[in-house]
Parts: C-alpha cells; structure tokens; sequence
C-alpha cells in the first residue's frame, strides 16, 4: 500500500483519488480552501442556487466510467442526468435566431438550413464531417493516452481543412476564425464557430483548427445538465472518494512538494507541516515554486503555457416571476462585433459587445418557488490583473452591459431582477488559487504544440499532474480523464499507455 497525497479537490484530482484509493492506495487529499470541487461551486441566497462553474456537462461517458471503476453505484444513481434539448439558442448580431437540437446532426442541419437560408446546414454539416476525421485521428493520442515522449506528432493539426484558392494560391484554413471565413462562408455560422472557441477560453483567431473538435463533441455526444445543479456532480464524486477512504484535509494549503533522494516523497503546508508520502499528485497549476529546485514538468519537455489564459465573468440573477413555459436551458447572444470582443478579451481589456451566455435551468431545486426563477450569465474576460476585477465601478458596468445584451433572450429580464450577485475572475483566483482566476482551456493538436498541456509524468520521480492545467486539458470531460491517466501512470508504471 502507498502513502499518495493529492494537491488539491478539483473534480480530476478527485477522479484520480478515487481510481487509486480503488487500487489499494492510502490517498490522502490536501485543499487550500474549506470545501471540494475546485471550479465546480455554487452559490445560495434566499431558496436561489446558482452553479459558479460549469454549467453543462459534455462527454459524460468519462464521469461513467469513473463510477463504473470504483464502486456499485453506477453515475446515474448518484446523480440524476438529463439532456438538454434544445442544446442551445443562439442570438447573432443580425436579429437571426436558431435553436439547435440535443446530438441530431440532421435536426441541427434542418434548423440551419430553416434560420440562416438554404445550404447553411450542408455547410455546417461538412464542417462537422471533417472535424469527426479530426477526432477520429487525435482522440486516443490527445485524450485517452499520456502525452508521449514523441509529443511533437501532436504539433501537426489532424483537422482535414478544404484547399481554398487564395491570393493566386492555394491555401487552407490553419484557425477557428479561417474555418469561419473560408468553409462556413456565413458570417452567422463563422460567429457559431467562434462561440464555442470563446467559451473554452480560446481566441478564434489564433486556436489551431482542431478546435474543431468541441462543436463535435458537443453535437455528438450531446448537453447534458445534472439536477440540483452541476455542484452535485462534484458532490458525488468527493462521497465517492469518501467512500472508498480517501481521506480529506481542508484549509491545508501545500507550499512545496518534498524531495527525498531524488524523489518526491511529501509535501510541506503552511506552518511548516511536513506529510510524509510515497508519490503525489499535483492537482493545481503547475508553478516553479512548488517544486524544489524548480524540476518542472514533464518528462515530456511540454512547457506551462505561457502569456494571459481568459477567465470567466458570472452574473447570477434571482428573478421574481415564473420561468416561461417555452424557455430554453442555454441561450448564447453573439456579440455584435466579435473581431473587437476578441481584441479586447485577449489584448487584456473590457469588452463593449461581449458573447453572453444565458443558462436558465428548468430545475425546482434552484429556486424558491415557480413563482421565482435563477438565471446565471457569464462571458469570457481578460483576467484578473490586465483588467482591476477588483474595481467596484468596473464589475458593475460589465453586470449591467451582460443585463442588457441577455435580456434579447429572457423577456422583461431587468424589471424582474431581486438581486445580483457578482463573480470575476478576482474570486476564482481567491478561492482556487489559479493566477489570475484563469481557467484552462482543453489540450489542442497543432499549432506546433502550443495549445497542449504539460504531461502527467513529471521530471520528478514520484510527482505526477492531474486536473485542467495538466493534460489533456481543461473542462469537466478533460480534467476527469487525466485522473484515469494518473492513476494508470501510478498503478501500472511510467509505461502506462491508457485504457484500451
């Protein structure tokens, strides 16, 4: 049996706890804050109950999985999934609305084809092809596997774009925003596109088309919302854990991983609290200081991404009368002018026209009453630092500018208001600890590697990476698969080569 100390309760380092407690470990987690989840939280006031994090899950088949692997109870005994249909409305910036069906690749084509003319949906449709080839080429290699010492074959984008003829040369699309402007030729589905880079927190005009790769996933394999909000997700896997004796300290904050004759072999908390361990597991961003030595990470040679990574601005509304009956969980308002929102979110500024996605869930448990309603508003922004989150003046114009833009999908949104409750990217890095309440987007091929993560196996015997700065990446899918990947890596040795 080993002594494993997990740095850190967000729901991947979770995932790795459970899956090695399984295999017979003592796992002992330490987390800086009073309570489990990480990015996962929520906030109550007066019978409201708002997700602070995500908001849908996709890919729930890894969540599966994990229940599946450590205990009887399988995920939809311990928390009750429901599809989210429509999957979405979106509001683009010309008055057009479409409302797109849950993981109906005819349903989606045929409501394209209904909202923006004739061919939108074949177009969409052969974009959705391609970037199933995509998939079908990265999937295992970036998802399912550790990142292999020959990583760099990563750094070619699997993304089969058209041949274009350009400026009296043939050229193909190498961004999200080239994708846009070159195969979907329609400014309405260009923004389509962009959206869903946006809200991963990468800039469409310089994520590698391999993005491509999140529409698809989420077309395919559907939205799905967990009652009593996503925080039960979380709940569950911490009881999960508790079950299977992962034992929990909170308000331990970890200062420094220990070596001991070359090895990690502990950790040091606040105080100077040395615990003693045979390998941890780091499941917080990775930064020089807490590893003696600065011996960072990856054996892999994959850096810490460099430069400003978005966060996320969250406007949670308690709103006085009923939820209509034709509401839609997720509506998405485009921005009117999305090459100025890009400028502005990735050039460390406010934006003035930001995307704003509207989540209002058909859920009793998040409201006092059916007289009452909890809608939750949130936008990708600059962090905290290039912009003062902190400055009163500044949080209140934004609230009100994502007020104004999401009442195009909530009638009378403003006067229906009881209270507001306000969360930048100040609080997440408060309470994650994540520098600049950044929150990490999913491991991407191409681009040279510049969008993947570092990997699992650190230079550190005995230290390994889990959650959404490590690979593959953020997002609850993400994030929950490099817990498989970690335990692999710890029960059956560095030649771990993931599940088959």
């Amino acid at each position: 049996m080993a002594r494993i100390a997990v740095i850190g309760a967000g729901t991947g380092a979770m995932a790795a706890a459970a899956r090695l407690a399984v295999a017979g470990n003592k796992v002992t987690v330490y987390e800086r804050s009073a309570s489990y989840g990480g990015s996962v939280g929520r906030h109550e006031h007066e019978g409201f109950v708002f997700d602070t994090g995500p908001g849908l899950l996709h890919l729930p088949a890894v969540q599966r999985d994990l229940f599946v692997k450590t205990g009887k109870e399988s995920l939809e005994q311990c928390v009750t999934l429901t599809q989210v249909d429509p999957a979405g409305r979106h509001l683009f910036a010309d008055g057009t609305a479409v409302s797109l069906p849950n993981a109906s690749r005819a349903g989606v084509a045929s409501a394209l084809d209904a909202a923006l003319g004739a061919g939108a949906g074949e177009r969409w449709t052969g974009f959705l092809e391609r970037a199933r080839d995509a998939w079908d080429r990265s999937r295992r290699p970036l998802l399912e596997e550790p990142l292999r010492a020959d990583h760099q074959v990563l750094g070619r984008d699997p993304y089969p774009a058209l041949k274009q003829r350009r400026l009296l040369r043939t050229r193909q699309a190498a961004t999200v925003a080239e994708i846009g402007a070159w195969e979907l030729a329609d400014a309405r589905l260009a923004a389509l596109l962009d959206g869903y880079a946006l809200s991963y927190g990468l800039d469409p005009r310089t994520a590698p088309a391999s993005a491509a790769l999140l529409p698809y996933m989420e077309q395919t394999f559907g939205s799905w919302y967990v009652l009593g909000g996503m925080r039960e997700l979380a709940r569950a896997v911490y009881e999960r854990c508790v079950a299977r004796r992962v034992e929990f300290v909170f308000g331990a904050e970890v200062v420094r991983v220990v070596e001991k004759d070359g090895r990690a072999a502990g950790v040091e908390l606040t105080g100077g609290e040395v615990a003693v361990a045979d390998r941890v597991v780091l499941g917080v961003r990775p930064h020089a200081g807490l590893v003696p030595g600065g011996q960072v990470w990856g054996a892999d040679d994959v850096p810490v991404r460099a430069g400003s990574v978005p966060g996320r601005f969250v406007v949670l509304l308690s709103l006085r009368g009923a939820r209509e009956a034709d509401a839609v969980h997720r509506t998405v308002v485009h921005s009117a002018d999305g090459a100025a929102e890009q400028e502005a979110v990735f050039g460390g500024r406010v934006a003035a026209h930001p995307t704003v996605t509207v989540l209002r869930p058909d859920d009793p448990a998040t409201r006092p009453d059916e007289a009452h309603e909890a809608v939750t508003l949130t936008a990708t922004v600059a962090p905290q630092g290039p912009v003062d989150w902190t400055d009163p003046a500044v949080r209140q114009r934004f609230a009100d500018a994502l007020v104004e833009r999401a009442g195009a999908a909530v009638p009378g949104l403003r006067e229906r208001i009881l209270h507001t409750e306000i969360r930048t990217p100040a609080e997440t890095e408060a309470e994650t600890g994540a520098e600049g309440g950044a929150v990490p987007p999913p491991a991407l091929a191409g681009a040279q590697g510049a969008y993947l993560h570092p990997g699992n196996l650190t230079r550190l015997p005995g230290l390994y990476l889990a959650g959404g700065w490590s690979h593959p990446g953020g997002g609850l899918a993400h994030a929950g698969m490099s817990g498989t990947l970690v335990a692999g890596l710890v029960v059956e040795g560095d030649g771990f080569r993931g599940s088959r």
